[in-house]
């Protein structure tokens, strides 16, 4: 390993150039949590049977061809590093995959489920060959610490915005009379101009991030990767809780739109604000977060606030009737900051579960390591995504029903409160387990760093 001390810290700008690129990732993030569910139902005419299956086929397959692309990202380096020049050579057809997505063809209906397999399909590709770099990339700005958790607020910092500009704009903007009624036009334009602005953050990214810690190459088999990956536990720990956390956060994010519209009988307007109050929620919570890991455990705040968040989304399913629409706002709004509490000590936490398994086996495995975190995450888009749609036909959704029967309505705020909070409560207690091995282990760690200041986790 190679590190000048000198450059530990990184730069105001250059944590807004990393913090760009996330922001990028998040315009297709928030649109795959938030819209894509309900634009394929309601917006495209997919039936939720079909798209169902759809998730499952197309996230299984990602999540299969993942690995390579972190193997890819391990054993291979260019004349600007790693990880960087994938975001310069991807970054076109990035962008392109999501206009592609949010297009309707007028096609048959067997036409258009293909159409929407191969254009998800393609997105999903290129959500992955420009995650597994950028979610590495942090490990070789720097090995501090400190630095490494600043970065990671500044990135869900600008997610959360490029959330809200998604979700503030699109239902508004896709609903106005300029589309002459089309609103599937309107989704096409403005999708379009979102993935122009992913296209510019890749970019940014690519000319102002600096790679400075620099590892041998990776020369092991997949199979011998697999074999080292599975002794570390911090590592498994991480992608247990990001599996169902993930599923919990994707299952709230797309019924977050349905809930709206169908139990609280919002308009588009109203939809707009919901999903916004969410992202709102989350920007402040990023804020809270990096003030409270400065003073108080970092992985204590991960596990309680995800116990909390259970708390809340439960009281939520009882408290918040149809009529109640300031009361819905407002529990939305406290579940939404409590549950991303966590996100900047868990991005944080992989880096240091990496230098945790290089500590304990020799081996240094950051790109299979983060690529294990993306495997787990698409494996719950997947899942998350076939139980929205295939309860949402159980409950008798039928999207060319605008008048919801009470069976649908109840149905939808089952799914959007009671099914997350105990996907969040199983986090806070592997968490809470992942504290006590982190605890034992911390040691190891720092005697590796040559570092004996032990540091409260």
């Amino acid at each position: 390993m190679n590190l000048n001390s000198k450059h530990s810290e990184l730069t105001r700008i250059e944590k807004i150039a990393y913090g760009a690129g996330d922001f990028s990732i998040n315009i297709a993030y928030a649109s795959m949590m938030l819209l894509i569910t309900y634009f394929y139902t309601d917006i495209f005419g997919l039936d939720p049977i079909d798209l169902g299956l759809m998730f499952v086929i197309i996230r299984s397959i990602d999540a299969m061809l993942t690995p390579f692309m972190g193997r890819l990202t391990d054993i291979y380096t260019s004349q600007w590093g790693r990880y960087r020049h994938y975001f310069l050579f991807l970054s076109i057809p990035f962008g392109l995959s999501i206009v592609l997505t949010f297009t309707t063809p007028d096609l048959t209906y067997s036409s258009k489920l293909l159409y929407a397999y191969c254009s998800y399909g393609f997105f999903s590709l290129m959500f992955t060959a420009v995650t597994i770099p950028y979610i590495s990339i942090l490990s070789v700005m720097t090995d501090c610490r400190k630095a490494r958790l600043s970065a990671s607020g500044y990135r869900l910092f600008m997610a959360k915005i490029a959330a809200f500009s998604v979700v503030l704009l699109v239902p508004v903007i896709t609903s106005i009379e300029y589309w002459h009624g089309d609103i599937k036009i309107g989704y096409q334009a403005i999708m379009a101009c979102m993935a122009v602005i992913a296209v510019i953050g890749l970019l940014l990214c690519f000319s102002k991030v600096k790679e400075r810690v620099h590892y041998p190459d990776n020369n092991l088999s997949l199979l011998q990767q697999i074999k080292i990956i599975v002794k570390n536990k911090l590592i498994l720990l991480l992608s247990a809780s990001c599996i169902i956390s993930t599923m919990g956060f994707m299952i709230r994010g797309a019924l977050a739109i349905y809930f709206a519209k169908y139990y609280l009988n919002l308009g588009s307007t109203g939809q707009s604000l919901f999903l916004a109050t969410n992202v709102i929620a989350s920007i402040l919570a990023m804020i809270a977060s990096t003030y409270i890991t400065k003073r108080f455990s970092k992985i204590g705040l991960f596990y309680k606030s995800q116990l909390l968040a259970g708390v809340v989304s439960l009281l939520l399913f009882f408290v918040v009737t149809p009529d109640g629409i300031v009361l819905a706002f407002f529990m939305f709004f406290v579940l939404s900051f409590v549950v991303d509490l966590h996100a900047p000590v868990f991005w944080a936490s992989i880096a240091d579960a990496v230098d945790y398994g290089e500590a304990t086996t020799g081996h240094r495995l950051t790109g299979f390591s983060y690529c294990l975190i993306s495997m787990s995450q698409k494996i719950a888009i997947g899942l998350s995504g076939a139980l929205v749609g295939w309860s949402l036909t159980a409950f008798g959704y039928d999207a060319n029903n605008e008048l919801k029967n009470p069976e649908t309505a109840q149905g939808i705020l089952v799914l959007f409160a009671v099914v997350p909070a105990l996907f969040h409560i199983c986090v806070g207690l592997i968490m809470k387990k992942y504290k006590y091995v982190k605890q034992t282990s911390t040691g190891i760690t720092q005697s590796y760093r040559g570092n004996t200041k032990l540091e409260k986790i």
